[in-house]
């Protein structure tokens, strides 16, 4: 019996550097899908932080996220991210953001996000921040946002390990 369980240790601890990631959960509400919900670690005394995720929907007619909250944070707003005439706005989403029928929205550095104001505490890589969406037509959903890294670009799992950005496939670095 020893043995056996020597050979499972073994085994196990040459598979895991291989094994996938977990990934963020999936959540259906209505005719909508959310997942990959992910957020950046935020230094000490950071009180804003950005959470994001992905909407699905699956249905025949469109759907809104009209509203955010969360105890992690004072107020989370959806803000959307865009560059105006060579100046990079940022801006909370009047009326909602639209999620089209059979289409998906990535809420995503850069672009569309929650904005969260006032956090309690410091987001801390490997938390799990729990928020609540509310939607026109799916209702309120409670969704947890895995935090990530300070530098992370995505959740773990979407193409990379950590969420971090792979540093040595940009352009110009050298590792």
């Amino acid at each position: 019996m020893k043995q056996i369980i020597q050979r499972f240790l073994v085994i196990a601890l040459l598979v895991a550097p291989f094994a996938a990631p977990a990934s963020a959960e999936e959540i259906k509400a209505g005719d909508l899908v959310i997942s990959q919900g992910w957020s950046r670690a935020t230094p000490g005394g950071a009180k804003i932080g950005g959470g994001y995720l992905t909407v699905e929907n699956k249905g025949s007619a469109p759907d809104r996220l009209i509203h955010a909250s969360g105890d992690v944070a004072g107020k989370i707003e959806v803000h959307e991210m865009a560059m105006k005439n060579g100046v990079m706005t940022m801006r909370p989403v009047d009326n909602g953001l639209t999620i089209e029928p059979g289409k998906t929205v990535k809420l995503a550095p850069g672009g569309f996000h929650l904005m969260m104001f006032d956090l309690k505490n410091p987001l801390k890589q490997g938390d799990k921040v729990p928020v609540i969406l509310e939607f026109e037509k799916a209702g309120k959903v409670t969704l947890s946002l895995d935090v990530e890294g300070i530098g992370a670009q995505g959740p773990a799992g979407a193409g990379n390990t950590d969420g971090q950005t792979d540093m040595k496939n940009m352009p110009g670095m050298k590792m």
